[in-house]
């Protein structure tokens, strides 16, 4: 089941909760997993980064932390943290659009839990043309 939970208020989101939902399973599909129990937690930048401090040891603003609570190879589970103003600082420097950004980080956290990294310059690649994919694919 996927949840959605506000710490931090986003407007006209709940309208789009259902067609959301029904996305990032068809995305866990598509990479032949299949969809456990997803938490998305959306805070702000002082929230996810007592997080990034308390869980990573990081001392950095983020816009997402994923935390995977299953070790299975086939089920998808985990929370996903989104810090919602560094969503909409982050538009501001791409297409200006929050609901884009928004939905790059949420699939962003799905393919973390799913096994892709960023870290290298070579993940960082694959990560944004799987982001550039299933955005593609979003109703």
């Amino acid at each position: 089941m996927i949840t959605f939970n506000y710490l931090f208020p986003v407007d006209d989101f709940k309208t789009k909760e259902v067609r959301l939902k029904q996305w990032i399973i068809k995305v866990i599909h598509c990479e032949n997993k299949r969809s456990g129990d997803i938490a998305y937690v959306f805070c702000n930048d002082e929230q996810l980064h007592e997080i990034n401090l308390k869980f990573l040891d990081h001392d950095t603003l983020t816009d997402i932390i994923t935390f995977p609570t299953t070790h299975s190879n086939e089920i998808i589970s985990g929370e996903i943290y989104i810090s919602i103003p560094r969503v909409f600082e982050n538009a501001t420097h791409s297409n200006g659009i929050w609901y884009d950004e928004l939905s790059r980080v949420i699939i962003h956290g799905i393919l973390h839990l799913i096994g892709y990294n960023d870290h290298s310059p070579e993940e960082k690649v694959m990560m944004r043309a799987k982001e550039d994919y299933y955005l593609t694919l979003r109703p």
